[in-house]
């Protein structure tokens, strides 16, 4: 294919929508189509992001963060309860079409289509994670995988827009220092399992999604089958947290709650509003769990104690505030504290060369559980997608994109080279790094890159 100098931007614009995706907008939709056997609606990308910054009122639950900031659950339930009855409003009622929602406005971030753990045509879920034996529950004797879709509320679109402004230059300077994403912005993603639910005795009564997914973890065939709704993560941008501006928190499924299946069956495993830097012991991580081991020293961390609730859970590291399907010696805050642009440092410290991973607890280890506010890139020299793993992912994946269509820019003889360079303009210097890192939840999804 060979396009004409001038008319460059519109064709790669063409392009986007016919190499590997669908789309019915500027971005494309999704990446993996379900084959003609499936007759639902396909998933479709919330993309008309807000031109203006959403003037409306902050969402109600902010008038129900605790003063002071507690490590006690219970002074944060109604909190936490709130902030899942705003992400569900409307969504449900849809089965997730966010932009059908006539409560509130809700965006999908752009790019997750590409690559090989890219959004599939059913529901947009992208491939997250491979679950270990045992880390569901002391039955779960066989391995499953986890994927999941990520929503915006109109703040946190707003921003979107901001940075993807021109389809073809993502700037990411909108959500790096002195800028960031706004107050109000609201993060909701439902997590689901592919996993013999016979194995985990929480997922009773599941609620149950059809999506195209890979048959099994490191296979790239895919087919339609039920995956479960295991989790649910929320984030919320409020500086009037110190340290990081940001609280996140975790919902897990029980379905014993309702005894039928039901989005109400997801019980707080709790929040997270800092990364409790004095922290670096490890007597509290759980791997396998059988209980929740909940540590009474970390301060930024509230775990829910209600057993009755909760089911037995492995958290993060040393009892940090995780999610059943995320690594249990990494956090939420310290995994997407490292969301950046380019990525020059991995999600965790494990996420490297055996020889590089320093000793858990050292120095070296505690950088992955400082606090850093919000718009400060993880890496001095890269920009800072503010938390923001997908906007990270995003600007990557189109990155790699344009790396990979070699000869058809004519801008540069060299597709490759080209992306090198728009990469350079995304840092805070004009050396090379020596590694760009993947944004992935598990490092094992690079071996299926």
């Amino acid at each position: 294919m060979r396009f004409v100098r001038g008319k460059t931007m519109g064709a790669v614009a063409v392009l986007m929508l016919f190499t590997g995706a669908v789309s019915a907008g500027t971005f494309p939709d999704f990446g993996y189509a379900p084959p003609s056997t499936y007759k639902g609606a396909p998933f479709r990308l919330s993309q008309d992001y807000p031109k203006q910054l959403p003037q409306a009122p902050l969402p109600a639950f902010f008038k129900l963060l605790p003063s002071p900031l507690s490590n006690d659950f219970e002074k944060w339930r109604p909190y936490a309860e709130a902030a899942k009855k705003y992400c569900l409003e409307g969504n449900v009622d849809n089965d997730w079409v966010v932009q059908k929602n006539p409560v509130r406005h809700w965006y999908h971030a752009p790019w997750q289509h590409y690559g090989p753990l890219g959004r599939e045509g059913i529901h947009g879920l992208t491939k997250e994670a491979q679950i270990q034996i045992k880390q569901l529950a002391p039955t779960q004797t066989s391995t499953g995988q986890t994927y999941a879709v990520g929503v915006y509320n109109d703040i946190g679109g707003f921003t979107f827009g901001e940075v993807w402004k021109n389809p073809q230059d993502p700037n990411p300077s909108f959500t790096s220092k002195p800028n960031s994403f706004h107050d109000g912005t609201v993060v909701c993603k439902p997590l689901f399992a592919d996993v013999d639910l016979q194995q985990v005795p929480f997922l009773v009564n599941p609620v149950l999604w059809q999506a195209y997914i890979t048959d099994t973890f490191s296979s790239a065939n895919r087919s339609i089958k039920n995956v479960a709704l295991i989790q649910m993560d929320f984030a919320v941008r409020d500086s009037r947290v110190p340290g990081t501006g940001w609280i996140f928190g975790t919902f897990q499924y029980n379905g014993a709650m309702t005894g039928k299946p039901s989005w109400d069956n997801l019980v707080p495993v709790g929040v997270q509003f800092g990364n409790d830097p004095e922290d670096n012991g490890d007597s509290y991580t759980n791997k396998q769990p059988t209980v929740t081991k909940i540590n009474p020293n970390l301060k930024q961390t509230a775990i829910n104690a209600n057993t009755k609730e909760l089911p037995p859970t492995h958290l993060g590291w040393n009892g940090r505030l995780d999610g059943p399907v995320d690594n249990p010696i990494s956090a939420c805050l310290s995994c997407h504290m490292t969301a950046e642009s380019p990525q020059l440092a991995p999600m965790n410290p494990t996420f490297q060369a055996p020889d590089k991973v320093p000793p858990m607890g050292s120095k070296e280890w505690m950088r992955w559980f400082q606090n850093e506010e919000a718009g400060v890139p993880f890496s001095p020299l890269a920009q800072s997608t503010d938390f923001s793993l997908q906007l990270a992912g995003g600007i990557a994946n189109f990155y790699e994109w344009k790396c990979e269509q070699g000869g058809v820019f004519l801008d540069s003889a060299n597709a490759c080279q080209q992306a090198k360079g728009l990469r350079l303009k995304l840092m805070k210097s004009n050396t090379p790094p020596e590694k760009v890192y993947k944004i992935l939840r598990d490092p094992v999804l690079e071996e299926l890159h």
